[in-house]
């Protein structure tokens, strides 16, 4: 069954409760997009002006820490979000991110939204709440992977 991306969007429990409108704008930024395995999405310090919302596959988050080479500090699959350094300047990707299996995603163009944020201030306060959990399950999962990576050394 093919279904319209306002009503995926509508169905994510990220998007849950937020006002038709928001929706609205929101879904004016969205387009499905597809990777095959192996695929790099982002970089480590690359202008960071998508997100993901992952529909089908599995995500590897990345970060090169030295003498140990890449280290996967959470892997983000089916129903999550992908992304959040498009929400704070300079707008650069902190991790990358490589599929480990042919992912299928909704993008979401990062500079569409900060406009509309910057339009309608309760749509951005309704985004930055909302990717506020997506930040404080990075940085855990950053944390456990550190404390794992050093634990080992001492």
């Amino acid at each position: 069954m093919i279904q319209s991306l306002e009503t995926i969007i509508k169905g994510h429990p990220f998007f849950a409760d937020l006002p038709e409108k928001h929706l609205q704008f929101i879904t004016g930024c969205a387009k499905n997009v597809a990777f095959p395995e192996l695929f790099t999405i982002f970089q480590e310090g690359d202008s960071a002006n998508e997100f993901y919302f992952i529909r089908e596959g599995l995500v590897s988050v990345e970060l090169i820490v030295p003498q140990r080479g890449v280290t996967t500090i959470q892997t983000v699959a089916e129903g999550e979000i992908l992304g959040w350094s498009w929400v704070s300047p300079p707008y650069r990707w902190h991790f990358a991110a490589r599929t480990l299996q042919r992912t299928r995603a909704l993008v979401f163009d990062a500079k569409c939204l900060r406009t509309k944020c910057e339009e309608d201030h309760d749509l951005g306060y309704e985004l930055l709440s909302r990717f506020m959990s997506v930040v404080s399950a990075r940085l855990d999962a950053t944390r456990l992977q550190l404390l794992d990576i050093y634990g080992r050394h001492n």
